[in-house]
């Protein structure tokens, strides 16, 4: 018996070893969004003159963006491969005061000059197309050919890219809604509500920033968190 006791120790501290190493080994969460206040962003807008805090502030642990004027909110971090969960929704009447369907977006790997619309892959946020995937001036994608749309020097995008949802799954205006985007090297998978509803391949690698779009109509987040894939 004493024998079998002295073997089983050893056996229980290297088991706890391992689990300890393979928690250690995995990346935190980064909570981009601390629901306090815009620590760790910057800003671009299309009216340099229009200050931070006229497009966006926090109320109540929610992240609020005006929409107007054109621009982006963006991390101070770059990121290259990562898990994204981003809970947004429309404020209530947004459609209605704006005449027209209220537009933004998640784009991620945001490189390069920065512009209003900056180079990046994007994540659509428009009501009604959440999912759809673009890449903007040049950075590329790669999917099914019968949901790819392209246009070739855009004044605002670019050589641009993208693929539609495969369908819909987004919560009517004024409901959360959660994205959950995995950007892998060159792999993008997009779920909304749970559901995978977009995924492409080839996009171009390189780390960059994630950015908040402001491009019409007031838009609430309340949870952006990043877990990076370490390789």
């Amino acid at each position: 018996m004493m024998r079998s006791i002295t073997r089983f120790f050893p056996l229980v501290a290297l088991l706890t070893t391992l689990c300890a190493a393979a928690s250690a080994a995995e990346p935190p969460v980064v909570r981009l969004f601390n629901g306090k206040d815009l620590a760790g962003w910057s800003h671009v807008l299309a009216d340099p003159k229009v200050r931070m805090e006229d497009v966006w502030s926090v109320r109540d642990g929610v992240l609020v963006c005006k929409g107007e004027p054109l621009g982006h909110l963006r991390t101070d971090a770059e990121y290259t491969s990562f898990k994204l969960v981003v809970e947004w929704r429309w404020a209530p009447g947004a459609a209605a005061r704006l005449g027209k369907t209220p537009n933004s977006g998640v784009l991620m790997r945001v490189n390069g000059e920065p512009k209003p619309i900056p180079r990046s892959i994007e994540a659509q946020l428009r009501s009604g197309d959440a999912g759809d995937l673009y890449g903007f001036w040049g950075m590329s994608l790669e999917g099914d050919p019968a949901r790819r749309r392209e246009r070739k020097g855009d004044a605002a995008l670019g050589d641009m890219v993208g693929f539609s949802k495969a369908e819909a799954a987004e919560r009517p205006e004024g409901e959360w809604n959660t994205y959950e985007i995995t950007l892998d090297g060159p792999s993008v998978a997009v779920l909304v509500n749970g559901k995978k509803v977009n995924e492409a391949k080839g996009a171009t690698v390189l780390p960059g920033r994630i950015a908040l779009q402001s491009e019409g109509g007031e838009i609430h987040f309340r949870r952006v968190e990043l877990t990076p894939i370490v390789r």
